[in-house]
């Protein structure tokens, strides 16, 4: 295991994130806030599953700070089962046609190349895949777009990915070169380098505590060792690490999350995913003042 990493005010800050009508710089982490259009999600499902609720969700986010709405229509809690493609896409599809002028990226959060296609017609402007663009057809319904990817790592599929005890020889070493061999399929495939970040996906495919907190402790060291440095998202919010930790359900995980993802930004992260965006908004604030102060002393 590599030590633990110094603060992020001594590493060099990712390289620029194409990601459709926006090009990313990462001087500071930026949130992306959660949007579940499902009734069944493990924190707030149901909550936003009607479309005007879920647009006040996106606008109340945007309101709030956030730099990215990632739109969801299918639940990947472990042992989710699979959503039907047209309902899937009737629960995004409008979403993102609402929210194009928006003046932020939308990301919608979908490993189905049908889905895609159909979402970056209506104006996505990244998409954020659990399977790392492992599908049949996911890497041509992407390669002719402007849009961001996100490259997640997940050990299984959300159906069983959590129930046998999963195996690494190494989980940094091995999610690192998961990452790096499907960050150069992707290359190889004809997706420029600045159009990809990567996840190494907490809680997909991970022991709660043991292998979850190493990847946190070691984030940096997830992303692809390569000549450029790719950005790297944390999705943490009000999972299972957390509860395991404070004894609180999902609901009571607004505290610890936006722990989480303080401890994420020091370790490297460029963007944080979350639930909670204006406590997280605030607390970033507080961090990045603390970091400049240390750079200018």
């Amino acid at each position: 295991m590599p030590p633990v990493q110094d603060s992020q005010a001594s590493r060099p800050l990712p390289g620029p994130l194409r990601c459709g009508r926006f090009t990313l710089t990462f001087e500071r982490p930026l949130v992306m806030g959660i949007l579940n259009a499902t009734p069944d999600s493990f924190s707030d499902g149901g909550q936003f599953f009607s479309f005007d609720d879920a647009l006040r969700r996106a606008e109340r986010m945007m309101l709030d700070g956030a730099d990215l709405i990632d739109i969801g229509g299918e639940s990947t809690r472990p042992g989710a089962p699979p959503v039907p493609l047209d309902e899937e896409l009737a629960r995004v599809v409008p979403l993102v046609e609402r929210l194009r002028g928006a003046s932020v990226p939308l990301s919608v959060d979908t490993y189905k190349p049908d889905v895609m296609r159909h979402v970056l017609a209506a104006g996505a402007d990244l998409i954020n895949d659990i399977w790392g663009f492992r599908m049949p057809g996911a890497v041509d319904a992407v390669r002719d777009s402007t849009c961001g990817l996100c490259v997640m790592h997940m050990l299984g599929e959300p159906q069983t990915m959590q129930t046998r005890e999963p195996d690494y020889r190494d989980v940094v070493t091995d999610v690192r070169r998961f990452l790096e061999e499907r960050v150069t399929a992707l290359e190889a495939g004809g997706i420029a380098p600045e159009r990809i970040s990567v996840d190494p996906g907490f809680g997909f495919g991970k022991s709660v505590i043991e292998h979850n907190y190493a990847l946190l402790a070691h984030l940096a060291d997830t992303a692809p060792r390569a000549a450029r440095r790719y950005p790297v998202l944390a999705g943490m919010s009000r999972k299972s690490m957390l509860g395991a930790l404070t004894g609180r359900d999902a609901s009571g995980r607004t505290a610890a999350s936006v722990a989480a993802a303080v401890c994420a930004a020091e370790r490297g992260a460029a963007i944080v995913r979350v639930h909670d965006v204006a406590e997280t908004v605030d607390a970033l604030k507080i961090w990045a003042a603390v970091r400049d102060a240390a750079r200018g002393g």
